[in-house]
């Protein structure tokens, strides 16, 4: 299949490699020269623009930083809309408010193009290895065409319901794992400050009714978990100024709704801190540190 692959950054590029070495051919867009260059070393092909890139492709992915880039992705005079064939399905993966997936889906149709969209889970390293979960937001015919390309990238393909609800599934998600984190972070920092062995506590922890993937899988105190983030210095992983993203819109989709989310709320201000302190670019589980005396 020729796939306009849109959008080449931590997450898409691994994704993009994917699928090439699916047998694909992948008509790539991206500012980033030096990733376009490496892509195309391994057979994809480099477009002038979002418009050339969609322009002969069977099927359109892209993976955008916010809301405002899948806007002018989409919606720009050299954008996707302006090159792809009526038909053509489309599917955006980026991390974005469920309005705007729904009014850009909404322009696409205006243009005979069905649209969904598909935020995933699993980061950096779930991208590499093909083993992302997909949140899809989608018709139940867009959703069936694009099952067989998204389980080339990913192990768990959810169809949410229709437009928006991929976002939804999203914002939910790291809500929760925001808010989880930063429970962890204090029942560890409580248990060192009181003298049990870090090693022991979350050991109790991950065996008794605290147990969650904050702790058992991601344990934010150095030294518990070997493949964590924290036993490298808080380095790779999912950035805090993503999860600072991902918290605002949640909180902003909350404000919309009308309906509260007060731990949200705290969570999006402790990590708002942790960013104003320089750390936003370090692993989000780096939310530890502001609990931890300082050596």
């Amino acid at each position: 299949m020729r796939i306009a692959f849109i959008g080449l950054g931590n997450m898409g590029a691994p994704m993009a490699r994917n699928l090439i070495k699916a047998g694909h051919t992948l008509n790539l867009f991206d500012l980033n020269q030096a990733v376009l260059a490496e892509l195309a070393e391994l057979g994809g092909q480099i477009s002038a623009s979002p418009k050339d890139a969609a322009a002969n492709s069977e099927l359109v992915i892209t993976m955008l930083p916010a809301a405002a880039h899948v806007r002018s992705v989409y919606l720009n005079d050299d954008g996707v809309l302006a090159g792809v064939r009526a038909g053509t399905p489309t599917v955006d993966c980026s991390t974005i408010d469920p309005q705007t997936a729904r009014e850009v889906s909404k322009a696409a149709a205006a243009k005979g193009v069905d649209m969904g969209d598909a935020p995933v889970s699993g980061g950096t390293g779930g991208a590499a290895a093909g083993t992302l979960t997909f949140m899809v937001g989608a018709s139940a015919e867009l959703f069936a065409s694009l099952e067989p390309v998204l389980k080339q990238m990913g192990r768990n393909i959810v169809h949410c319901g229709e437009v928006g609800t991929g976002q939804i599934a999203k914002i939910c998600n790291n809500l929760l794992l925001g808010i989880s984190m930063i429970g962890v972070s204090e029942a560890m920092a409580l248990g060192n400050a009181l003298g049990i062995d870090t090693q022991v506590l979350a050991g109790i922890i991950n065996s008794s009714t605290g147990r969650c993937w904050s702790s058992d899988t991601y344990n934010p105190w150095p030294g518990v978990i070997d493949s964590a983030p924290a036993a490298r210095g808080y380095t790779g992983g999912f950035g805090a100024e993503l999860m600072l993203k991902d918290l605002g819109l949640a909180t902003e989709a909350a404000r919309q709704a009308h309906q509260p989310v007060i731990l949200g709320a705290v969570a999006q201000q402790l990590y708002q801190a942790m960013s104003l302190r320089g750390d936003g670019g370090k692993d989000f589980s780096a939310i530890v540190e502001g609990y931890r005396k300082q050596d």
